[in-house]
């Protein structure tokens, strides 16, 4: 089966910095499409455009990888929202789409599983099965479809986070393994994330790192010693959002009022797309390969941390020249003489 692009993921990655691009669910969420709490993506079959939309905006963004929206569609989630008969239509419409879109452009193709919220560390094994089908089926569909390599993501357990590797690996699949990192310093099954990284490294895991939870502030601290525990690449994609030591991760966010900002309340914590540029100049010193977005994410962010990789993309024709703008520029036009809010312009 021909592929979108003509490298495989451990030619692109070995050629140089990796974009990613992901945040689909909360980016849909806003646009109309996806329904916040359940945050299943039912957008797939119910409005199929606006999913290739979103993918052609980052990939023109500049977005290395098409990123199946396959997160959250797995049987369990499904169940929950009375979709279980839609799953399989489901993933492979989602895998379908991102090829489709991922042809205009070159771009490489991930499938995608995630948590399931179905692991018990007290109960591994019998709960592990639970999870390994619901992997196995995702990622049969995935295969049949076609796809580059699959990014498991937002695990919080190092026991599911190696089923899911177990699984790719099953189906000759490569891994990248990230792990959300809400705790401090440990994933929810004790492992220090910097151990966690080793230990799917160790396992076979094509490259490794953090996403979701923690803005740029709280995750660049915990990407350095993953940099240093690790020989494989290493990936990060944090949340756009103002985390601190504090509240390293942006679920515990809180507005002055003391009201959760979690998940509809966030855009006061918002960074600014040259806040995520920073973080991508900084990652890249320290040696992550594979630097992108998530939850959160949107296509000005996700050309801002490209352009600032040295990238130009499709959509950099319309980077902002703000010399050029009538009230800002360095010249204003006499046209602009209306009081702007206290400001007067003169000519």
């Amino acid at each position: 089966m021909s592929r979108p692009s003509n490298q495989t993921f451990a030619e692109r990655i070995a050629d140089g910095l990796v974009v990613g691009a992901e945040g689909y669910v909360f980016e849909l969420e806003r646009r109309g499409y996806v329904q916040a709490g359940p945050y299943v993506p039912e957008v797939i079959l119910d409005a199929p455009e606006a999913l290739r939309q979103l993918h052609r905006e980052f990939l023109r963004a500049g977005a290395d990888v098409m990123v199946a929206l396959t997160y959250y569609s797995h049987r369990q989630k499904l169940r929950d929202i009375g979709r279980e008969d839609d799953l399989e239509q489901m993933n492979r419409q989602a895998v379908r789409i991102a090829n489709e879109v991922a042809a205009e452009g070159g771009a490489l193709v991930a499938g995608n599983i995630c948590n399931t919220w179905s692991f018990d560390p007290a109960d591994p094994v019998r709960s592990g099965e639970i999870v390994r089908a619901q992997y196995r089926e995702q990622l049969r569909w995935a295969v049949e479809e076609g796809v580059d390599f699959v990014i498991s993501e937002t695990n919080d357990f190092v026991g599911e986070a190696l089923i899911g590797l177990e699984v790719c690996q099953e189906f000759g699949l490569p891994a990248m393994v990230t792990f959300a990192s809400v705790h401090p310093w440990h994933t929810y099954d004790g492992y220090d994330y910097a151990d966690a990284c080793r230990a799917l490294a160790d396992a076979g895991a094509a490259v490794v790192g953090l996403n979701c939870s923690r803005g740029p502030a709280t995750m660049l601290p915990l990407l350095e010693r993953v940099r240093a525990a690790v020989d494989v690449p290493i990936a990060a994609q944090p949340v756009p959002y103002r985390t601190t030591p504090a509240i390293p991760a942006f679920e515990s966010l809180v507005g002055p009022d003391g009201e959760r900002l979690f998940p509809l309340r966030l855009e006061s914590a918002a960074l600014t797309r040259f806040e995520m540029a920073d973080f991508a100049r900084e990652a890249a010193d320290l040696g992550v390969a594979y630097i992108g977005i998530c939850c959160g994410g949107a296509p000005h962010y996700v050309r801002a941390i490209a352009e600032a990789l040295g990238r130009r993309t499709p959509a950099s024709r319309y980077s902002p020249a703000l010399e050029l703008h009538p009230v800002l520029g360095d010249a204003p036009s006499e046209t602009a003489t209306r009081d702007m809010g206290g400001w007067v312009a003169t000519s």
